[in-house]
């Protein structure tokens, strides 16, 4: 009888300890598989993380570009129609008498100004805003200068006294000048600010 007693204690004892063995694995393997997936959403978050920070980055420089694709392209516009208006009003102001005025030259300039404010509006729509106020300024600056040469041209025309109106368009291209400075500045900024960010 001692000798079932003692088998059904070791029984017992094996029984508990078997279950004892399986509690401890089952909690260690639930605390294993609880690890790995914490890992898992980790890394999936990182991951995450990862194509968000490169799809921000690709879009940064993707809006960079079509930012420095409007400035240059108001600059060129500008550039045309500065560079008419200065050849015009250089060439009255080197005739020693009066000059009839040309309007095939004034339509070209205004055609050229026309241009500059359609890329005007780009850069308006690219922004950001410090652009856009200094590209609105810019525009202006050159409107008042191919006005200042028109004023300047109606006086030379008419035999009337120029002086006055020479110096309108000097303060008008320092002025224009002056904005186009800013401009410069203030396009570069933008640009740099999106090269940081990405």
């Amino acid at each position: 009888m001692i000798s079932v007693l003692i088998a059904a204690v070791g029984i017992f004892g094996t029984a508990i300890g078997a279950a004892l063995t399986a509690a401890i694995a089952a909690k260690s393997d639930g605390r294993r598989q609880a690890a790995l997936e914490r890992q898992h959403a980790r890394e999936q978050q990182t991951h995450a993380d990862r194509q968000l920070r490169e799809l921000r980055s690709e879009h940064l420089r993707w809006r960079r570009e079509r930012r420095q694709t409007a400035y240059l392209d108001l600059l060129e516009a500008l550039s045309s129609a500065d560079r008419a208006n200065q050849r015009y009003f250089r060439a009255l102001r080197s005739e020693p008498e009066p000059v009839a005025v040309d309007e095939a030259r004034l339509a070209e300039i205004r055609e050229l100004f026309k241009g500059a404010e359609k890329a005007h509006y780009k850069v308006i729509l690219e922004g950001p805003h410090s652009v856009a106020q200094a590209a609105h300024a810019l525009l202006k600056e050159l409107g008042d200068l191919v006005c200042a040469v028109e004023e300047f041209v109606q006086a030379r025309a008419t035999a009337g006294d120029v002086v006055e109106f020479r110096r309108k368009v000097d303060t008008a291209g320092t002025n224009f000048l002056s904005s186009h400075r800013a401009f410069l500045e203030a396009a570069r900024v933008a640009l740099d600010e999106i090269l940081d960010a990405a």
